[in-house]
């Protein structure tokens, strides 16, 4: 049992004790439920903003005690303030630290695109992430049938939130169909937990060219966004390498600082 087992094994008892103490009619209830969302796609289009979607995390099942007291209100805005093109948010408590509130804090006081990052396995999880204020949620392709990637997109459309649909490996391309709005490839190994960049370009050539596409986890160096972006990829989701810092902020500013001066110098040669 990996990893991903093992988390959906304790999500599918937290689904089922939130659908017994707060019911749909109550999540519906939210403000957030007629709020226009913000499309981070869109976002990552953008030849203006960094690509960059900068996540909150405390901590990590590889990685335990990332940051276990940053504050979600003065890093998500510093985040936004430095350059991010969007926001992710923790929002699974057992083995990220994370928690529903982060991400109300996150919209209460960003008008930018939020992705609830989650393992979500149930349509109640998504009326959920609307009623917080997300903007777009995560399915990861390893812990879901074709059928159920199917069912959830339609759920997430029904509320107007985006899709990323996150991969580790080509054959879950084949059950993915074409029910997503982002794709992005995970970088990390599920059994070693090591993570390296290049899985991302190994996996390009298999990718839809005009889809929108994000390379995940194990990015810690400018260099390899730019080959990364050079390989036709819009975006990149960063954490760790921001959060593991005593002021994720101040290294969220300073890694777009230097990226943009790349890519600057990058399109005057060109």
């Amino acid at each position: 049992m990996n990893i991903l087992d093992k988390i959906v094994a304790k999500k599918l008892e937290e689904v089922s004790l939130r659908k017994s103490l707060t019911p749909i009619k109550k999540l519906e209830q939210s403000v957030h439920f007629s709020a226009p969302t913000v499309s981070i796609e869109s976002y990552l289009r953008r030849i203006d903003k960094s690509g960059i979607i900068a996540e909150f995390k405390r901590k990590s099942p590889s990685k335990p005690t990332i940051n276990l007291y940053a504050d979600v209100e003065n890093v998500s805005i510093g985040y936004m303030q430095s350059g991010a093109s969007a926001l992710s948010i923790l929002t699974d408590e057992s083995f990220f630290g994370g928690k529903d509130q982060d991400l109300r804090i996150a919209r209460k006081f960003n008008y930018c695109p939020i992705l609830r990052k989650d393992f979500i396995i149930d349509e109640y999880q998504i009326i959920e992430a609307k009623s917080i204020g997300a903007d777009a949620i995560l399915l990861i392709a390893s812990i879901l049938t074709q059928h159920q990637i199917q069912n959830l997109y339609q759920v997430a459309k029904s509320l107007k939130l985006e899709v990323l649909l996150e991969l580790h490996h080509e054959k879950e391309l084949a059950k993915s169909g074409t029910h997503f709005d982002i794709l992005g490839i995970n970088n990390r190994n599920l059994d070693t937990f090591e993570t390296d960049y290049r899985h991302s370009l190994n996996m390009m050539d298999q990718l839809p060219k005009e889809v929108c596409k994000i390379s995940e986890s194990g990015l810690h160096h400018i260099e390899h966004l730019m080959e990364l972006r050079q390989a036709g990829y819009q975006g990149f989701l960063i954490g760790e390498r921001f959060m593991k810092s005593a002021d994720p902020v101040q290294s969220c500013k300073q890694f777009i600082d230097q990226y943009r001066k790349l890519l600057t110098k990058e399109l005057s040669i060109a």
